[in-house]
């Protein structure tokens, strides 16, 4: 896994490391860890949950139980912006606060229940699949159906609505956004 760090002066350094912990709680080992916070403890880490080769994860002064007390994703410029609420150890970063853009391009956190669709009840399951953070996939209940949104390239904006009209949780209808 490759990951980079610099001192803020727009300087960076690469570096190349073996995963040696399981960061997401699945089994696998998928991030290296190391002192991130600078306190002198190997207790940090920092993982790469997509799988992608290069760190998008991290995570600071775990305990031995894999739970942090701060964690981390890359908002996809470098930096380490977006915090993540874990819900406890081995708990997956689609099960805590989300940023996620509505239907308007206007930015929100919460989740995993919002009030996407704009009924006034928080019962909209808001999924984040690459586990970045950012949402990727909304399932609404609709007065017709059940209706889902996709942001098929990562960007936060939706890109497709898929809409079950029959029920049978198939999609029987996709629409470019």
């Amino acid at each position: 896994m490759e990951y980079c760090f610099g001192p803020g002066d727009g300087s960076a350094t690469m570096w190349v490391g073996a995963p040696d912990v399981d960061l997401d709680g699945d089994g696998d080992l998928d991030a290296v860890r190391l002192d991130f916070d600078g306190d002198g403890r190997l207790d940090d880490a920092i993982g790469d949950l997509d799988g992608d080769g290069l760190a998008d994860h991290a995570a600071l002064d775990l305990d031995d139980d894999g739970s942090a007390e701060s964690y981390f994703t890359d908002d996809g410029s470098g930096t380490w912006a977006i915090a993540v609420d874990r819900l406890g150890a081995g708990a997956s970063p689609a099960r805590g606060d989300l940023r996620w853009l509505g239907l308007d391009g206007a930015e929100h956190t919460g989740g995993p229940l919002v009030d996407f669709d704009g009924d006034g009840q928080a019962d909209d399951q808001l999924l984040d699949s690459d586990g970045n953070g950012l949402a990727d996939r909304v399932l609404c209940d609709g007065p017709t159906g059940a209706i889902g949104y996709v942001d098929v390239d990562g960007d936060g904006r939706w890109d497709v609505q898929l809409s079950d009209a029959d029920g049978d949780g198939a999609a029987d209808k996709a629409n470019a956004l």
